[in-house]
């Protein structure tokens, strides 16, 4: 059995509130491992829940493994006392030994990410994953349908292939999963349109078709307006309740220390500690900013 991070908690565990509630959990691609800090001061600061997450890609680029990515959460979360609810969870992934390093590691929540394989692969994969994670107590996210992207670092996808809520039902009954990420109009990385066309009437007829148990995420939610995510967190019988947020915070952190590249973990740990700490200082604010404005989960614990 995994020894999940102490206090981290599965989607399951405090996702349905969010969906009773009209709000959504801000999940926060750390990407850098000095990001982690920030996201949780944020979160603390605003007492709101929080999902701090890492993908497959993000890893190798990065230079981390599962097992940093959960010891420096860990320290962090020993050092500032969190008292907030939170998850550690594993992001687009599709590499079922890369889901196994991160359960063992101590993630409470892994996605695996089959939407470019036909319907009947996508399930199967599913079905392997949430056998595996059910049996360490882990929750696992799935995704139908893809979304395209200007940010590499999420998804090689360059075409679009929108959610069919039919499929959706189908691919809940038969995989079991216990989040859903849907692709109705987001894109990963930075939109090339100030506000992208969502289809809410598809995100609509997807929650019909899924029922209520399950869990409807959002991906590409850097640079989405506000309205739009409040709009979608609202739907009836329960919207979007995960909200995912990844090249905004990188951004912020970039941007604020004179608009350096995208660099490894390692090497911004390297960089001027009144530097960094400027640009860590932004995560926070960008992090602040999006629980209590974006998706409104500020004041929830």
């Amino acid at each position: 059995m995994s020894k999940k991070i102490p206090g981290g908690l599965a989607l399951t565990e405090f996702l349905p509130r969010a969906q009773a509630e009209g709000y959504a959990v801000p999940a926060f691609n750390a990407r850098y491992r000095a990001c982690i800090r920030p996201i949780m001061e944020a979160a603390m600061a605003a007492r709101s829940p929080v999902i701090v997450e890492i993908s497959q890609r993000e890893l190798g680029w990065f230079g981390l493994t599962p097992a940093a990515f959960r010891e420096e959460l860990e320290r962090v979360v020993r050092d500032l006392k969190v008292d907030v609810p939170f998850a550690l969870h594993l992001d687009h992934t599709w590499e079922m030994d890369v889901i196994e390093a991160a359960v063992e590691a101590g993630f409470t929540s892994v996605m695996i990410d089959a939407s470019s394989k036909p319907f009947a692969e996508n399930v199967a994969a599913t079905r392997e994953v949430v056998a595996y994670a059910r049996a360490h107590g882990v929750s696992v996210e799935a995704e139908l349908g893809r979304l395209t992207t200007t940010d590499k670092l999420e998804t090689m996808d360059d075409e679009e292939m929108y959610t069919d809520p039919a499929e959706a039902g189908d691919f809940v009954r038969q995989t079991g999963c216990d989040a859903l990420a849907t692709s109705v109009g987001t894109a990963h990385g930075v939109y090339p349109v100030k506000n992208p066309k969502i289809d809410f009437e598809r995100l609509a007829a997807i929650r019909r078709e899924v029922g209520p148990a399950t869990i409807l995420v959002l991906h590409g939610g850097s640079g989405l307006p506000e309205e739009t995510v409040h709009k979608a967190m609202a739907l009836p019988g329960g919207g979007i309740s995960k909200m995912n947020i990844a090249t905004d915070l990188e951004n912020a952190l970039l941007e604020a220390m004179g608009g350096l590249k995208r660099m490894t973990s390692a090497e911004l740990d390297a960089q001027d500690p009144a530097l960094l700490e400027r640009g860590l200082a932004a995560v926070r604010e960008t992090a602040l900013a999006k629980i209590r404005d974006f998706v409104r989960s500020a004041g929830r614990v």
